[in-house]
């Protein structure tokens, strides 16, 4: 048995994570992160889903007593907000819609406090994620989906590199939600009925556009709306209030759907077009992460998600080196938002090989090129 640092959040997925290892007879040592003034900015105990409110801990150290497992809380707060946060904003800043998420776990959860697991003596670090790990052949680590398909978070876990991945422990993966709920109530803990949190931890009750207008508010200058064939239909207060794809709140009228097919940062204009004007049939990727090793020179057979909650699709993935790769759909497929997750899983949706950053608009061109070259 060894030592295991959970990072408990104060929600039921990590609290029985701690409890569940505790019966395994691993010494077990629970860690809130405090990542957000949350208690300053959203008022902590009236929004009992903000991330490390003080409702949060309470509860975390509450389900750590009952479970008879050690508890501290570390202030991570400088570190959340240079490597997650700032990148958050910086990425709005340029044209992108970052996924704060998958940062979060690759340079907190699995990067802050594993080195503070590692300073306690801790040979792992465990998270109440639905995902699962395993090392089926050639001693490399592969993200599983989670028996919940319905819950699986290896979306959010993809660039977890070998390392990492050697030394992280999800003990709910293989559970159901429903019946972690069930064991959660046999063992008394307090968080066992609590709902869940869906949005982004650090954004609060004033909403996204309200969140960047406060951290960048040079990113919001007035520019116009328009078709593709630059016909003027309003005017925006700032390209960071829209998204690729996006088609509500455009605060337009026109006689068809409209949907947000270009953000033209040199002329800081938002462009209008048909849902037809967004399907690709290749995106490129950059700072990518492969599970399994390398990509083959022909190509990965796969089915990729694009978004969070977005169907899977088929494509294959191509090498493009430096990093980066091109994925070629089978069938069109609407343009992902750059800066959003391509994520690649096998035909039966059981392993989750890695994948990689959506590049900025405008590089179809380029990726063609380079999916030619790599063919």
């Amino acid at each position: 048995m060894v030592r295991i640092v959970v990072g408990m959040s104060g929600g039921v997925d990590s609290s029985l994570s701690a409890a569940l290892l505790k019966e395994q007879g691993h010494e077990v040592v629970g860690v809130t992160m405090k990542l957000w003034p949350c208690a300053e900015s959203d008022g902590g105990f009236t929004r009992e889903d903000a991330c490390c409110s003080p409702t949060e801990t309470i509860d975390a150290r509450a389900v750590a007593m009952t479970s008879g497992v050690a508890h501290y809380v570390i202030d991570l707060e400088a570190e959340f907000r240079s490597q997650v946060v700032q990148d958050f904003v910086s990425g709005y800043a340029a044209g992108l819609t970052p996924n704060p998420c998958v940062r979060c776990n690759e340079s907190i959860k699995f990067g802050e406090l594993w080195q503070y697991a590692r300073r306690l003596g801790a040979e792992r670090v465990a998270t109440g994620h639905y995902a699962r790990v395993a090392c089926p052949w050639d001693e490399r680590f592969l993200l599983r989906t989670a028996v919940d398909k319905a819950k699986d978070q290896t979306y959010f876990l993809f660039s977890l590199t070998q390392e990492q991945l050697a030394h992280a422990d999800f003990p709910v993966g293989s559970m159901t939600k429903d019946e972690v709920r069930q064991a959660a109530r046999a063992r008394g803990l307090v968080t066992a009925d609590k709902r869940e949190s869906q949005d982004i931890c650090f954004i609060g009750d004033e909403g996204m556009v309200a969140f960047l207008r406060r951290e960048i508010p040079q990113a919001f200058v007035p520019g116009v709306i328009e078709l593709e064939d630059g016909t003027v239909l309003g005017e925006h207060q700032g390209l960071c209030g829209y998204t690729l794809g996006q088609r509500k709140g455009l605060g337009v009228a026109w006689s068809e759907p409209l949907f947000v097919v270009r953000l033209d940062r040199e002329r800081n204009a938002v462009v209008l077009g048909s849902r037809a004007a967004l399907l690709v049939t290749e995106q490129m990727l950059h700072s990518c992460t492969w599970h399994a090793g390398a990509l083959p020179q022909q190509g990965l057979s796969c089915l990729v998600r694009v978004r969070h909650r977005g169907r899977l699709v088929a494509a294959t993935i191509l090498p493009a080196g430096d990093g980066c790769a091109v994925v070629r759909f089978h069938e069109p497929q609407q343009r992902a938002s750059p800066g959003q997750a391509c994520v690649a899983y096998d035909a039966s949706q059981e392993w989750c090989w890695g994948g990689g950053w959506i590049a900025v608009a405008g590089d179809q061109p380029v990726a063609h090129q380079m999916a030619q070259s790599a063919s």
